[in-house]
């Protein structure tokens, strides 16, 4: 059975949404030895500040969620800098990982990595059969990179490192700025200030009809663990529920869920991104025991509680 106790374990990104919600169930396994490494101290696109961050560490285990990240707009407005700072990290991360002696990696992807027009449900042998949808391919190409890497240092030197495909999470601590939030998290915002202002319409991207599978922050963060517990192979694995919605839907389910009873409206002249995702989850059945124990209308409930409860502490993010 696997053991937290003396394990030292680094996670990058430990202090973000989805971190917070791994270190805090490594801590309920019994893991005492976890490292954060903050942005001000360790710049993890500089090979100096990593070696600097292993030599001190010393870890076991590195879990990798650290990424730059957004919505469309952000996507579109810093093609360039997603791809950079995104695959140089996760580049050279893992190379001096196997370089100082880890004895795991786990490398998050993103669900964007799929072909534009993969069949339904995605299945992970799919993800080579197509390019990505345009507006993030720059992003989700440079996380993917991550696969190849390990899969290669797997082949050539034995490192065990594995690769994880979380669909789009949401949940208590997501980012709700409404220039770089992915939809969930805008579309709560944009309900709870269009009703507080008396507003009778909102405007979103898109005609509606794409489908995205959603997967609460909480489920992900045990997915991951019992991942890094259970899995050691090289074929990625898709972590989600398994069940699509429309934005169309989802934007009435969240209008209803803040009592916002105005209009929705429709800007068909803004992209509406990848047609439409749903994921095959069985392998994560399978390989480690993954099931989603939050169904969307519960994770909602507890995302908008929890909006409404932090609003006044929450800081705007720039990729400017």
């Amino acid at each position: 059975m696997f053991q937290w106790e003396n394990k030292r374990v680094i996670v990058t990104g430990g202090s973000g949404f989805l971190g917070s919600f791994v270190v805090e169930k490594l801590r309920q396994r019994g893991c005492r030895q976890i490292t954060i490494p903050r942005a001000k101290d360790y710049d993890l696109r500089d090979v100096a500040a990593i070696e600097r961050l292993y030599a001190g560490a010393q870890p076991d285990i590195i879990i990798h969620l650290a990424a730059v990240v957004g919505g469309i707009g952000a996507n579109l407005g810093n093609a360039g800098r997603f791809f950079y700072d995104n695959a140089i990290m996760g580049l050279q991360l893992m190379e001096y990982a196997r370089l100082s002696g880890v004895e795991k990696f786990i490398a998050l992807g993103t669900i964007c990595s799929y072909p534009k027009f993969t069949p339904l449900p995605f299945k992970e042998d799919d993800l080579w059969n197509g390019y990505p949808e345009e507006t993030n391919a720059p992003y989700s190409l440079a996380k993917k990179m991550m696969l190849v890497q390990a899969q290669a240092y797997r082949a050539q030197y034995g490192f065990n490192a594995i690769y994880l495909l979380p669909v789009n999470l949401y949940g208590p601590g997501d980012n709700f700025d409404l220039e770089t939030s992915h939809v969930i998290p805008a579309l709560i915002r944009k309900c709870v200030e269009a009703r507080e202002s008396g507003r009778s319409e909102i405007i979103l991207w898109g005609d509606g009809s794409p489908t995205r599978e959603f997967l609460y922050v909480e489920d992900a963060a045990e997915g991951i663990l019992l991942a890094t517990e259970k899995y050691d192979g090289e074929q990625p694995v898709n972590l989600g529920t398994g069940e699509e919605i429309a934005i169309r839907e989802l934007a009435q389910m969240i209008a209803t869920e803040v009592r916002f009873s105005g209009q929705i409206v429709w800007d068909t002249a803004k992209p509406n991104g990848q047609p439409r995702r749903c994921l095959d989850v069985s392998r994560a059945k399978q390989l480690f025991g993954f099931e989603a124990a939050h169904s969307l209308q519960e994770g909602l409930a507890k995302t908008v509680a929890w909006f409404m409860a932090h609003r006044k502490e929450l800081r705007e993010v720039s990729f400017t």
